[in-house]
């Protein structure tokens, strides 16, 4: 009989299965063979050594690389809302400095309203330089969009003017909730990401 029959006839043996080779035939084995009987040992601490051995705590490691992708995803998101308003203030700046510059031949409340625009959209961008400044400008963005969207309402409703002429309004609700958003991920959960400053 070979080493490879003994040894599966001990495997048999241990786990409390019939083994194809009877005791007596493996016991002589044993015997004259120093390789299978250190088998046989081996494998009897095998069990102990299971048990006892213990598994490395990944918790922290796992735990830490949660946070890291959290915190990588916060950051992204925030450069997305910083760009945002950014790209919303320069769009309304865009548009204003045409009238602004109409050189007299428009209305004088189109200019003033230009004026207007301007400076909101200084403010915007200065929100989008500056995150951490984003929630003091919510109140002013929260109630120039609620006053449009009232008047425009009203004078869509009084037939003073068609509802695809008030449409450009809808800029302002945008800004705003940009600007919401932006000042709220800037303070949420007490971590505030780093802002450039001047």
């Amino acid at each position: 009989m070979t080493c490879g029959e003994v040894r599966a006839a001990l495997s048999a043996l241990f786990d409390g299965e019939v083994a194809e080779l009877s005791v007596q035939a493996t016991e002589a084995h044993l015997s004259g063979c120093a390789a299978c009987r250190t088998w046989k040992v081996q494998a009897l601490r095998l069990p102990d050594l299971i048990w006892t051995a213990t598994p490395p705590d990944l918790t922290a490691r796992v735990l830490a690389a949660v946070a890291e992708d959290e915190r990588a995803a916060r950051k992204a998101r925030w450069q997305i809302l910083r760009f945002a308003v950014g790209a919303a203030a320069v769009i309304q700046l865009l548009l204003a400095l045409p009238v602004l510059l109409d050189g007299g031949s428009g209305p004088h409340a189109s200019r003033e309203m230009a004026s207007f625009d301007i400076a909101l959209a200084v403010g915007f961008l200065l929100a989008a330089w500056q995150p951490s400044r984003a929630r003091a400008f919510v109140p002013v963005a929260a109630v120039l969009a609620g006053c449009l969207a009232l008047t425009s309402g009203m004078d869509v409703l009084n037939d003073s003017t068609a509802l695809a002429h008030e449409t450009g309004h809808l800029v302002a609700l945008v800004q705003a909730g940009l600007l919401w958003a932006l000042g709220r991920s800037s303070v949420r959960g007490g971590s505030r990401p780093a802002t450039v400053t001047p």
